[in-house]
């Protein structure tokens, strides 16, 4: 069920946690695979200054992603952000965070973009789907981003989270 502006803006407020699958929402879910078998992905810089917005108001934030892969652990890495690869069940592992740091899920949101993040978002209290997302994760998602994968997807939902926790007038999402 989608929000309306005025409950996104409270859901938004009161938010202490998202978590973040990786491909799809970090990248655009394309892989280029070498003649030796190395992966690379495309990723967009501005998501990593959205990161540093949410530490700004407060709010944590974490990659969950099934993918078994280094680049994912690189990424992550290189961003300073927490997280888990070669998660089978991410909705245990979500669980297990959200009692071990003492928050609710109905504080909590995750970024999906694929039919493994349905149940996590489902289970939190906001789930937000990329703008490229698969249409059933777009009809399981309370919000959907303009952005796709890889092109400021991140980026756009950390704004949004600082401009509402900020107060930032300009609220035009």
């Amino acid at each position: 069920m989608k929000f309306s502006h005025f409950k996104l803006k409270k859901k938004i407020k009161n938010l202490k946690i998202v978590f973040f699958d990786f491909d799809g929402v970090f990248t655009n879910n394309f892989v280029f695979t070498n003649e030796n078998g190395v992966e690379c992905v495309m990723s967009n810089r501005s998501d990593g200054y959205g990161l540093k917005m949410l530490k700004e108001v407060g709010v944590d934030f974490l990659i969950i992603s099934s993918e078994v892969n280094k680049v994912v652990e690189k990424r992550a890495e290189k961003l300073r952000i927490d997280c888990y690869s070669g998660v089978e069940n991410k909705l245990a592992l979500l669980e297990e965070i959200l009692d071990e740091k003492k928050i609710s899920p109905d504080n909590a949101a995750f970024v999906g973009n694929d039919i493994n993040d349905i149940k996590c978002m489902n289970y939190l209290g906001m789930g937000v789907a990329v703008g490229d997302a698969f249409p059933y994760v777009k009809k399981a998602s309370n919000l959907i981003l303009k952005k796709a994968g890889g092109y400021g997807a991140v980026r756009e939902f950390c704004e949004m989270i600082y401009k509402t926790k900020s107060n930032i007038k300009e609220n035009k999402f």
